[in-house]
């Protein structure tokens, strides 16, 4: 990786610097079979340090309050070195009926539970305050005003620095950054999921409003290290995912396929090219990799040094058309699929 400093970009008018990456945590605890990682963060963490990556992202809906508490444990004697980011508002519980285990996930917006959960958060992450606090899904039945508000509140409480929202659309933008200013919104957005584009990321450029993507690889098919079902863990959630099933797979394989002859004509990697093309949609989009050991986060990182021309950025455009990806990224009714369209 050349011997520059990492890439800073300044999101909201409200002026929250972080490095042009950020890393999420999500993978060290849950979701992806790899349920030991959460071992090795410390380590990632240092390393992320190390090349200028000090931004992270987790949630308390992650194990759930598991991953919260692992990188509380990873931050303990450094916090003040990251700009930390959590997340609230998916509630998940688990029961018991008949011998069988079961979840259910409810979204939950209420100004009262708002300030319970970043109460609850900072005591699990060992810290005072947040440098940035989202809410992770929208909840349909609390005017997001309201919930909006009471974010406002805990900033100027001292708690929290900047707010955002996650996955909602353009009219509950507007609205709840006329109650009070969003830093960034939060939303899937890679080279297989393009559809922010058509109305989110213009109100964003509008607005003066940063744009937080994640799953910028596809939730990993776009490294091109997924070549088929067994590339997955039994546990792994992936394997719910319409986009990694039967002809979906088949589909969305050959493109990646593209991608990779492509990454190798430029002697990059598809995961730092599929990375590199977020990063030249705008000074304002900051992705949200999701590495979870040293090497993945070293590939990932030096995607912000790579260099398009415009002939290479329409190149991509032509093998990753918006809808190419076949398949539904999320298994329905799940709590991920509960996007805002307002």
């Amino acid at each position: 990786m050349p011997e520059r400093s990492f890439p800073t970009r300044t999101l909201g008018q409200q002026g929250l610097v972080v490095p042009a990456m950020g890393l999420g945590c999500m993978g060290f605890t849950e979701f992806y079979g790899n349920n030991t990682a959460a071992s090795d963060l410390p380590g990632v963490l240092s390393r992320a340090l190390e090349l200028g990556i000090n931004f992270i992202d987790t949630s308390d809906a992650y194990g759930p309050h598991r991953n919260e508490l692992a990188v509380g444990a990873a931050l303990a004697g450094r916090r003040d070195q990251f700009v930390l980011s959590t997340k609230f508002g998916v509630v998940r519980s688990s029961s018991a009926e008949q011998g069988k285990s079961s979840e259910k996930v409810n979204l939950c917006g209420r100004p009262d539970y708002v300030k319970q959960a970043c109460e609850a958060s900072l005591e699990r992450l060992g810290t005072d305050y947040l440098d940035l606090y989202i809410q992770h899904r929208l909840d349909p039945d609390v005017p997001v005003e309201e919930t909006v508000g009471a974010m406002g509140e805990l900033v100027q409480e001292g708690k929290v620095r900047y707010i955002a929202l996650c996955e909602v659309g353009p009219d509950t933008i507007r609205r709840a950054h006329s109650t009070f200013p969003l830093s960034l919104v939060h939303a899937e957005y890679s080279l297989w999921s393009r559809a922010p584009e058509d109305q989110v990321i213009p109100v964003l450029r509008e607005l003066g409003i940063g744009f937080l993507p994640y799953s910028p690889l596809g939730r990993g098919f776009l490294t091109g290290a997924i070549t088929s079902e067994d590339d997955l863990a039994p546990d792994d959630w992936r394997r719910s995912s319409p986009r990694f099933q039967g002809d979906n797979f088949t589909k969305n394989l050959q493109v990646v396929d593209k991608i990779k002859e492509l990454a190798a004509e430029q002697n990059i990697t598809p995961a730092q090219l599929a990375i590199a093309w977020i990063l030249a949609q705008g000074d304002f989009i900051v992705p949200l990799q999701g590495a979870t050991d040293t090497t993945q986060l070293g590939e990932n990182a030096a995607a912000a040094f790579v260099e398009f021309q415009s002939d290479h950025l329409q190149m991509i455009d032509a093998i990753c058309p918006k809808g190419i990806a076949s398949g539904s990224g999320w298994p329905e009714g799940s709590a991920g699929s509960k996007v805002d369209k307002g």
